[in-house]
């Protein structure tokens, strides 16, 4: 079972009220400023907590960029959603079920996809536009299929600009209720614990424009962690650069629970280009049709599952990484096919992928695109109950960051942005009904040193070092030999930045490299543990899965210990 509440929580609430009254907080003290609910992240599962949260408090969002930069904006495949009724959910949860590869936590599953068709309409009516058939503003929404769902129910929106339709509506829909405010370029650097709970957050300046008290601590109710995954921790990677990790490492730091984070998901399909970041080609683009094909020509999927190219995606990376080696171990170019599409337009179904690729003389009607996998998405990450309760009081996570065995060892495809509807807005209402009061906090901090010129080259140095070691001892195929490689390699690494730390130097990149540093040891540690393969987990030397030892959730915890529990 995933964590109990925390047991302040249980004690907190104010009798006869679902949601006790909360105190209109916008105040600042001699020391600490003061908020009833403080958010970190503002993709999907933050912006919705927001909104539910705002209902009944004041409200502080803090995203490190601008708003909008998430891995939200950059979803590109689309939003599972069964609105067809009681066998269409029912499906969703078998297909859920069966990604994961025996791992899906099944209350969590039952709860996304019950949930999602509501939490879907919302949305509708909160203004996102997804893509109906002709096109009309009236006409019946348009459903693809993607890899290993059973049937159609994947929405679009701009035929490949989901996430970031998502993102706007919700962006938008925030922004004009006063109860929401945006910290913008802004980062949480610390959790402060008082009495066994979360009690404030310790915020910096993360862009050119630097807060007149940097850094300044903020009291807060509750924080919710809802600030996406970490896929800056390996070189080859679809995420944005603000993907590093830095809720969940902040978690663990405070003694917060994590929980799979061996189970990285690597999206097969990445445009392989000498010199180009790794764009996602979507999943959508194989649930059209297309076919992989090695350097022979060949389609080789048959060789790997009877799905083909619409195998779980943990399957079709592997099979991309094993066809783009030669015997002697050298790199060999694997392609996606659409040439032989015929009945879509490609350029209108999908413009955003067709302009990047135009950009590089590519065209998906007339070439063979290059791809490799990369680094996607954590379906571990700070466990949770499926109220987005963490070990810790006071502190909540929903999204890519939260772990609540939704998604077992492979998440299923489009699956994520619902998560984030869904769990986004449980967390949110836990947040409310536990009640948990302000506390005063002391702001003792002190001023931040910068780092000099040749200290920020060395940080940057040890995250592109950390990055190219996480992709050569953690990637899609393991064993223990190079996992232990892994991890003294990122040992060495954080005894250079805690050298740093102790300086009391500080800048953004120095705090991104310590979350790489911290999340990478956590995925290293536990992906060694367990001695098995399953989902996005493969070890060359235990090819098999095992149930009957390792059917069971990895956790992870500052005493940085991995243990097996079942849930």
């Amino acid at each position: 079972m995933p964590p109990p509440r925390h047991s302040c929580v249980r004690n907190c609430t104010a009798a006869g009220s679902p949601h006790p009254p909360v105190v209109a907080s916008r105040v600042f003290m001699s020391k600490t400023e003061q908020v009833d609910f403080l958010v970190m992240g503002a993709g999907v599962a933050g912006l919705r907590a927001a909104v539910e949260l705002a209902r009944h408090g004041d409200v502080l969002v803090i995203t490190k960029e601008s708003l909008g930069e998430s891995n939200t904006h950059y979803a590109q495949g689309g939003i599972a959603v069964a609105m067809e009724g009681d066998q269409d959910v029912a499906l969703h949860l078998e297909d859920t079920v069966n990604a994961g590869d025996g791992l899906v936590y099944r209350p969590a599953a039952q709860a996304l996809v019950a949930e999602g068709p509501v939490r879907v309409a919302e949305l509708i009516e909160w203004g996102a536009a997804f893509d109906r058939q002709g096109d009309s503003p009236t006409g019946e929404l348009l459903r693809t299929r993607e890899g290993a769902h059973s049937l159609p129910r994947i929405l679009h929106a701009n035929g490949d600009a989901t996430g970031a339709e998502i993102s706007r509506s919700l962006a938008a829909f925030a922004r004009v209720h006063k109860r929401i405010r945006f910290a913008e370029w802004t980062m949480v650097t610390g959790l402060v614990v008082s009495g066994g709970r979360v009690a404030a957050a310790d915020l910096a300046s993360a862009g050119p424009q630097v807060h007149k008290r940097n850094p300044w601590r903020v009291a807060t109710r509750a924080v919710l962690i809802a600030a996406g995954g970490a896929g800056q921790v390996y070189s080859d990677t679809t995420n944005p650069a603000v993907a590093t990790g830095d809720g969940i490492a902040l978690a663990t730091q405070a003694g917060a629970e994590l929980a799979d984070m061996e189970f990285y998901q690597f999206h097969p399909t990445a445009l392989s280009l000498p010199g180009v970041p790794r764009f996602l080609l979507s999943e959508a683009l194989r649930g059209e049709g297309a076919y992989l094909r090695n350097d022979r020509g060949e389609r080789f999927m048959e060789r790997y599952h009877p799905l083909l190219e619409l195998a779980p995606r943990d399957v079709v990376a592997r099979a991309i990484a094993r066809e783009g080696l030669s015997e002697s171990g050298l790199a060999r170019p694997v392609y996606l096919d659409l040439r032989h599409l015929t009945g879509i337009d490609l350029h209108h179904r999908f413009p955003g992928i067709s302009a990047f690729l135009a950009h590089h003389s590519l065209d998906l009607a007339r070439d063979l695109i290059p791809v490799r996998p990369a680094a996607h998405y954590l379906m571990g990450g700070i466990r949770t109950d499926l109220a987005g309760h963490t070990s810790l009081g006071g502190l909540y996570a929903a999204g890519e960051a939260a772990c609540t065995g939704v998604h077992g060892a492979n998440r299923l495809a489009s699956n994520s942005l619902l998560e984030g509807l869904v769990f986004g807005a449980r967390a949110a209402q836990s947040m409310l009904a536990d009640g948990l009061p302000l506390s005063s906090a002391d702001d003792p901090l002190a001023p931040h040193q910068p780092l000099t010129a040749a200290e920020k080259k060395h940080a940057e140095s040890l995250i592109v070092q950390l990055q190219a070691s996480m992709w050569a001892h953690a990637g899609l195929l393991r064993e223990e030999s190079t996992l232990r490689q892994g991890l003294a390699a990122q040992q060495a690494t954080a005894e250079a930045l805690e050298e740093l730390a102790q300086q009391g130097k500080f800048s953004r990149r120095l705090a991104e490299a310590q979350a790489l540093s911290r999340v990478a040891h956590s995925i290293l540690a536990s992906a060694l543990a367990r001695t098995e393969s399953r989902g996005a987990h493969f070890r060359n030397d235990f090819p098999k899965r095992d149930d009957a030892h390792f059917q069971k959730h990895s956790t992870f915890t500052r005493d940085q210990k991995v243990r097996f529990v079942e849930w």
